[in-house]
């Protein structure tokens, strides 16, 4: 008989090695299969009607700066959508980004018109006001309902826009957070992160460098595997699918662009091409603004 292959990658797991891994964690740690990944897929897609007959939809929210929305941005929110099935993205940008105090941003009005041109040839991609100056934020609560008092006055949390926009949705949809997996790796420290993984799923971005236990080392600690569990995926990247008690993690692969917002305003002031990084309205508006030039 021909002797198995050790178990080297969390889509080959045994049997064995996959119960105890169950065993472990509150829940499931990772769905690894790609033909259960496909048939699940498949499935959801067909899913249009809730147990009363009523219409469904998969939706996802794409949050952030856009200072500008580039084709990394575009690119994670179509892969979203092929491989979820994606109804509808909604792309909200912040007028306050609470992890950009460090320096300027474009006035959002800018940003804003930037995300409608990139958006406006997909039907499925909504430019979103949800974060626009003016539209007043849930308070966010803490654990007795007091206001909370670490975060950053002003700023715009996922936690209240995600909320916000639940309250316009069926309980029936199912909605997820697009991210990258550099943002996601400072995930643990955002404003109420354990319950923004309570309130919707995530769909990460991966990328080369990453592992499987990177992704699971970034939650929240309450909500983190132990170190004993994750180690033995060290070295497996970070793809498939992770399902925790309180979290549903998708990782995306092969979508990671190096396009960053930094080199883009480098490009602008050397007076170089934009194409590359961004869609051609959004080199013209650019342009025609004198945006990133000072």
């Amino acid at each position: 008989m021909k002797k198995k292959n050790p178990v080297c990658s969390l889509r080959n797991c045994s049997r064995p090695l996959r119960f105890k891994i169950l065993k472990t964690f509150p829940a499931k740690f990772a769905k690894d299969s790609a033909k259960d990944a496909k048939y699940d897929l498949a499935r959801c897609s067909r899913l249009r009607t809730d147990n009363y007959g009523r219409p469904t939809m998969n939706i996802g929210l794409l949050g952030g700066t856009f200072d500008p929305i580039h084709h990394g941005h575009l690119a994670l929110a179509r892969a979203a959508k092929e491989r979820f099935d994606l109804g509808r993205i909604y792309f909200v940008p912040a007028n306050v980004p609470p992890h950009k105090q460090s320096r300027a941003v474009t006035p959002y009005f800018h940003r804003y018109a930037m995300v409608v041109l990139a958006t406006m040839g997909e039907k499925a991609f909504v430019p979103s006001v949800l974060e626009a100056p003016g539209v007043v934020a849930t308070p966010t609560a803490g654990a007795k309902g007091r206001a909370a008092k670490d975060g950053v006055s002003g700023a715009n949390y996922s936690i209240d826009t995600v909320r916000r926009l639940k309250e316009s949705l069926k309980k029936s949809d199912r909605l997820f957070f697009l991210i990258g997996m550099d943002a996601f790796s400072e995930i643990a420290h955002w404003h109420q992160a354990e319950a923004l993984f309570r309130e919707c799923e995530f769909i990460v971005a991966s990328r080369p460098g990453y592992s499987l236990a990177d992704v699971a080392n970034a939650l929240p600690e309450k909500i983190r595997p132990p170190q004993s569990v994750s180690q033995p995926f060290a070295k497996q990247p970070a793809t498939g699918d992770l399902v925790l008690s309180g979290a549903t993690i998708h990782l995306l692969e092969n979508v990671h662009q190096p396009v960053s917002a930094t080199a883009i305003r480098e490009a602008v002031v050397a007076k170089k091409p934009l194409r590359k990084f961004v869609d051609a309205s959004v080199e013209e508006y650019i342009k025609k603004e004198g945006l990133y030039l000072g």
